[in-house]
């Protein structure tokens, strides 16, 4: 195995920038004069306004201005919707950023953020003063793409075309349709000479006149342009309106849009003069043809030099061990050289083990830069097979959220399938949840922010991101902990890729882990987000009572819990070392994880109302009905299946 070069090196450091896409669902914008949190008569009546408003957007089709309470301390919001937007889109669009706003905002009265996914864009803003029918051009959110187009593109001429198609987007943006209340809105795609498609989105709130929604947006771009031109692609936000680009097609909108072809290229003067022209019936003279055997020999040495130091520097890496881009399905990736793994695992040496998995090992890894990484190597026929390892490549390369863990690279040389993530120091939560020794770090502050960050990374998956992921194997062993003991949702090598209008599927074989396994879905296959919002249930109430599932009188957790639930005295379940934190807040808990156990998987609630009970006080939260089954004893003891933590794999990437 050869050392690594300087080129790999660099490559693995700015790693996370190459692999970073564009995410601009949750950039909340707080400003404003600021308040005493949640117990302000200000923060009571937005908790109160809030979760009304993605029901009042769609009964006012797509455009809703409300207020709430007397003044000073009255809320007033304004929530959008895009033109052709999914009703349903529309609402769960509007229930994320308002939960987002409730919790980033926790001080300021003002707030604006704009978001959505393939189907929907949204706005939902707030403040104690009126702004309807005023254009609010401060403060801007500005999110550039990582990327920068290459030196090798002309970017004169990019940036030409570029401007001809802001104009052309701007002008028919802020032509005002009637009095649609979804005016002020177009969606445009052209092509350009060096990129074939290029996406633009221009939107306004529709109680704006044209001069003002024209002014937003002109200020919109220039604060991009301003900072970030040259950047393949990014979004410039204001209260008043929303403008994005990109070199793909990050919206439905487009799907019915007449692209604009690149217009023909200009010619030189200088270009023009120099041209050979060939009439028909004539010759090329002497001078011609000396001229073209030239040019043409020159060409060939150029290319003839390439190819030299392209499979000069390939051989280089092969001796040393290399690291290379690879692109699958328009996703970029780092493949890793299995001898700089081995480098950085010392051999995959027992001294680095970190955990041992179903279907393999995880060490951690150092690269000669310092970077730390933890390095997962499957077990040669441990039937998770190409397609599993595929899957959680291809998905998490396309998946960008603070609650879930970060894939770095892959390595699958000869025989070898590794992944290599994101280190993360503090192991996973079944190391703290379930030792008796670690668990009393587990403050109730703590839990409560590791319950609400694994809510925040699977709403991402089911609704924010812009696929749709059924992760199917949800449990304490695979949340990790950083060093903030943060959590973040990891193994996606059994994740379901969903289309995005795709609610409920079914499978012949069953993948996850028997005890965090919906009925429904162990018993007839049937897969849907609310089978992860069951796995999520028995993984909060774990949190609580500090105990696994099998752990309660051989019945399960959920039905030991429902039955202290129905008696009055579901305190009995909490962890003795919660015993002195607010029993309220805590019994609060224990309903939302009964709530998301319940038999009836409609009656579950979506992750987008668990983070809104999360985040209130004032939320009358639904009463549960029975879970779905209780645990049953293992063979051994009562001759009837074992329900134990046996992990089954399959996979279907849609």
């Amino acid at each position: 195995m050869g050392k690594c070069s300087a080129l790999m090196i660099f490559l693995s450091s700015s790693l996370l920038l190459v692999l970073q896409t564009l995410h601009v669902v949750n950039a909340v914008k707080c400003f404003g004069n600021s308040f005493n949190g949640n117990s302000s008569t200000f923060a009571q009546n937005r908790q109160k306004l809030f979760p009304t408003l993605a029901d009042k957007v769609i009964i006012n089709d797509g455009f809703y201005n409300a207020s709430l309470g007397q003044d000073p301390d009255k809320v007033y919001a304004l929530v959008s919707c895009a033109r052709g937007y999914d009703q349903d889109a529309c609402y769960n669009c509007v229930q994320s950023l308002t939960q987002n706003t409730l919790t980033d905002c926790r001080s300021r009265r003002d707030s604006f953020i704009w978001g959505g996914n393939d189907d929907v864009t949204c706005l939902v803003r707030s403040s104690n003063q009126s702004t309807f029918g005023s254009v609010q051009l401060k403060p801007p959110v500005v999110w550039p793409s990582p990327d920068t187009i290459e030196s090798s593109k002309n970017i004169t001429l990019f940036k030409q075309q570029w401007e001809e198609m802001v104009n052309r987007t701007l002008e028919a943006a802020t032509k005002a349709e009637g009095s649609s209340v979804l005016k002020y809105y177009k969606a445009e795609k052209a092509g350009f000479t060096e990129f074939p498609d290029v996406y633009m989105l221009m939107q306004c709130t529709p109680d704006l006149s044209s001069r003002d929604c024209k002014q937003c947006l002109g200020d919109c771009v220039m604060y991009f342009r301003k900072d970030y031109m040259g950047r393949k692609g990014g979004m410039a936000s204001l209260p008043s309106c929303y403008f994005r680009w990109d070199l793909y097609s990050f919206h439905n909108a487009f799907d019915n849009v007449t692209r604009v072809p690149a217009p023909p290229p200009r010619p030189h003067a200088q270009e023009k003069e120099s041209c050979i022209t060939v009439k028909k019936g004539k010759s090329i003279g002497y001078g011609g043809i000396i001229a073209i055997v030239v040019v043409f020999t020159f060409i060939n040495l150029l290319v003839f030099i390439g190819f030299i130091k392209v499979y000069a520097r390939r051989g280089k890496l092969n001796n040393v061990g290399s690291a290379e881009y690879s692109d699958s399905d328009g996703q970029f990736m780092l493949r890793f050289d299995l001898g700089m793994i081995v480098m950085a695992t010392d051999d995959f040496s027992s001294e680095n083990t970190l955990g041992q998995g179903g279907f393999g090992t995880v060490y951690k890894g150092t690269f000669p830069n310092g970077q730390e990484v933890a390095v997962k190597r499957l077990t040669k026929g441990s039937g998770q097979g190409d397609m599993e390892f595929k899957n959680e490549v291809s998905l998490l390369t396309r998946l960008q959220h603070k609650n879930l863990v970060k894939l770095l690279g892959f390595c699958n040389e000869g025989d070898e399938e590794i992944l290599v993530y994101e280190f993360v120091p503090n192991s996973s939560l079944d190391h703290f949840i379930f030792d008796e020794d670690k668990r009393s770090l587990l403050t109730w502050e703590v839990r409560f922010r590791i319950i609400e960050g694994i809510a925040r990374g699977l709403l991402y998956l089911h609704e924010d991101s812009q696929l749709k992921i059924i992760h199917r194997d949800l449990k304490a062993s695979n949340i990790l902990l950083d060093a903030e003991m943060n959590p973040k949702v990891a193994d996606f090598g059994t994740a379901r890729l969903f289309d995005s209008d795709e609610t409920r599927a079914e499978t012949k074989r069953i993948a996850g882990t028997r005890g965090y396994m919906a009925p429904e879905y162990l018993n007839h296959g049937q897969i849907s987000a609310k089978s992860d919002v069951y796995s999520f249930g028995v993984m909060l109430l774990e949190m609580i009572s500090g105990e696994r599932n099998n752990s309660f009188e051989g019945e399960g957790l959920a039905a030991f819990a429902w039955k202290r639930w129905v008696e009055g005295k579901p305190e009995i379940i909490i962890d003795p070392f919660l015993i002195e934190n607010p029993r309220n807040e805590i019994i609060k808990l224990i309903q939302i994880g009964l709530l998301c156990v319940q038999e009836n998987s409609t009656k579950r609630p979506t992750m987008s109302s668990v983070i809104i009970w999360l985040g209130s006080e004032t939320i009358i939260i639904p009463l549960p009905k029975a879970p779905a089954f209780t645990w049953i004893r293992s063979q051994s003891e009562s001759g009837a299946m074992s329900l134990s933590d046996d992990v089954f794999t399959e996979l279907s990437c849609r």
